[in-house]
Order: structure tokens, then C-alpha cells, then sequence
């Protein structure tokens, strides 16, 4: 018997179909509603999913201000960065945040669920998030995606 009939194919950059899609954030969950942007942005859905390629959709989530976070977590869960000077730390909670820049916080809920290497910096690009309803994308004729939150 042939050992070629037992190789896996995968799928190449070159031949994945990529789709728009659109999610409204209205009143869900930020965990619940990053990990299942975070599924569709990586390809996770689809019968074609290859780890190593870009096989993922396009993903535009509109009404960013309107999402919640459970219990305490929006005045008590803090976010640490640093500026890379010494005594740089920088402590930001979510409502400073959301006040600031509503999109900022579901980009970085899904930017922590993507891969820390070159192909998650790609996938990355993928995430469209915007604070109101209206989005710049509508020639690309996205299909509604309903999340359960």
C-alpha cells in the first residue's frame, strides 16, 4: 500500500477562503465575547483549520462601548504596563480604559488569546472594533454573527 494516501493535507495561506463577519458587543460578556472572536479570527470554526496558517475571518465587532464585565471586575481588575524607564509602571482599570478608548479593551481581551509570535501579530490585523454601530466596512458585505453571552 502507499504511504502517500496517508499524508494530512493542510491548508496553504494561498487557498484559504477568508469571509467578513460582524458581531455586535451589545451587552455581552468581554471573556466570553473575546475567545469567540478569538476562535473565528484563528480558523478554529472551519473543517480547514491548520494551526501554522492564516486561514481565519475577518472579524468587525461594532457597539464596543456596551460590553460588560461581571462583578467588581470593571473598577477592580487592574492592567499593568510600563513606558521602559525606571518607576515607568502604569496601572489603568477597565473604566479608565473604556472612558479613554471602548475598542482598546475588547483588543486587548482578544490580543491575549492569539499566539505571541509572528502569525498571531498577523491575525491580529483581522480585528476590526469599533464604539458605535456604524463601521467603514459595509463594501465587504459582512454576514451578522450572533454570540451567546
Amino acid at each position: 500500500m502507499s504511504t502517500t494516501s496517508f499524508k494530512t493535507p493542510h491548508l496553504s495561506h494561498l487557498k484559504a477562503e477568508k469571509e467578513w463577519v460582524i458581531v455586535d458587543a451589545e451587552a455581552l460578556v468581554l471573556g466570553r465575547l473575546a475567545t469567540e472572536v478569538a476562535k473565528i479570527i484563528r480558523g478554529k470554526h472551519k473543517p480547514t483549520y491548520s494551526p501554522h496558517v492564516d486561514g481565519g475571518d475577518n472579524v468587525i465587532v461594532i457597539n464596543a462601548e456596551k460590553v460588560r464585565l461581571t462583578g467588581k471586575k470593571m473598577t477592580d481588575r487592574v492592567h499593568i504596563s510600563h513606558t521602559g524607564y525606571p518607576g515607568g509602571q502604569r496601572f489603568k482599570s477597565p473604566a479608565n480604559i473604556m472612558a479613554k478608548n471602548p475598542a482598546k479593551l475588547i483588543e486587548m481581551a482578544v490580543k491575549g488569546m492569539l499566539p505571541k509570535n509572528r502569525l498571531g501579530r498577523r491575525l491580529f490585523t483581522h480585528l476590526f472594533v469599533y464604539a458605535g454601530s456604524e463601521h467603514p466596512h459595509s463594501a465587504q458585505s459582512p454576514k451578522a454573527i450572533d454570540i451567546k453571552g
